[in-house]
């Protein structure tokens, strides 16, 4: 029996959908999970706002705490104006958390473990904020750059070393949230890899010996829970953070 961590990530073509340009477009296990995702995420919707009730129930109250939650980040961070990316930061938000907590069941797929994924979300953010930010600001977004108080002589520096944060800010959003997904399931498929090994190495001792990287296996699958929402609510928040230098740059 081998132990394999890195096999769980394996993105595998259920079927064909057709060729273009001689590239195969297939439907992969990553997109069934993609779209598993969404439509968790519409069902916890139209759920909680089919039939509201003045005492909700569950599927009212998880669909008002998530909005009630995004709203109070966005308005702590970006403020009132911020409002207007709610659609944005929310579907952001809810997709990653969902698609996190979907991806700690055994057997599932980590859609967020991969970093064309996450790229594609933080260069998403990027580029909303680069484009409204020039929309609403013009020239004066290049503000962003200049921070208030600088002493002139050492301002080239701080200018130069802003448009590199600036810039890199894709890299960061995106290599967050892939690296720490990557990092946990494989730990944890060590772990309870360890314990299968064990029993049928070693019999009955082994089973014995696997009770504490068992207790650690659980252990650590509920501190990936806890990894799951807080990388949602970090891409989340940062996404807040960078949409407020698109709202206020030119202040």
């Amino acid at each position: 029996m081998t132990l394999d961590p890195i096999h769980q990530f394996n993105i595998n073509n259920l079927f064909t959908i057709g060729h273009i340009g001689g590239h195969t477009i297939s439907f992969t296990n990553s997109t069934a999970y993609m779209l598993l995702t969404v439509a968790v995420i519409c069902l916890l919707a139209i759920r909680g706002m089919k039939g509201r009730q003045l005492v909700p129930g569950r599927f009212q109250s998880a669909a008002e705490l998530s909005y009630v939650f995004v709203a109070t980040m966005i308005r702590s961070t970006a403020g009132e104006d911020g409002m207007k990316f709610f659609a944005l930061v929310y579907c952001l938000f809810m997709f990653i958390l969902v698609a996190n907590v979907i991806s700690i069941i055994p057997y599932t797929f980590t859609v967020t473990s991969h970093i064309i994924v996450t790229a594609s979300f933080a260069l998403l953010v990027f580029f909303t904020v680069l484009i409204y930010g020039f929309y609403k600001n013009g020239l004066k977004f290049f503000r962003i750059f200049v921070p208030p108080g600088v002493p002139g002589y050492i301002l080239p520096l701080v200018v130069a070393i802003e448009v590199i944060s600036f810039l890199s800010r894709p890299l960061s959003h995106s290599v967050r949230l892939f690296a720490n997904m990557l990092a946990g399931h494989i730990t944890l498929k060590v772990f309870a890899g360890f314990v299968a090994l064990l029993g049928t190495s070693l019999g009955t001792i082994g089973w014995i010996g696997g009770i504490a990287p068992l207790a650690l296996t659980v252990a650590l699958t509920a501190l990936e829970l806890l990894v799951a929402f807080l990388q949602a609510y970090v891409f989340a928040i940062l996404t807040c953070i960078y949409l407020n230098d698109a709202l206020h740059g030119g202040h």
